[in-house]
């Protein structure tokens, strides 16, 4: 039922995401911002058989590690961590 979180993005800033019984597809872009580089990203998915969106933004911290943010629309946020997988 549940899997090991995981978010993917490709050169074409399309990716897909799931962590716990959330997932989904992302469609982003890079932004600049005074303090660095934001991917931000509209998402659509699935949780628990509902359908459920939003939006977030992904951030290199260090090599091989991510900060982000996933929002839900008119809902909840989580940030997290990420590392690269092996």
């Amino acid at each position: 039922m549940e899997v090991q979180a995981y978010i993917t993005i490709k050169p074409d800033n399309m990716g897909n995401f799931q962590f716990g019984l959330v997932y989904g597809y992302i469609e982003g872009r890079i932004v600049d911002y005074v303090d660095g580089k934001k991917f931000e990203f509209a998402w659509d998915g699935n949780e628990e058989c509902d359908h459920v969106f939003g939006s977030g933004w992904v951030k290199i911290k260090e090599k091989d590690i991510l900060e982000g943010e996933f929002r839900f629309h008119l809902g909840d946020s989580s940030t997290f961590l990420a590392s690269k997988a092996k």
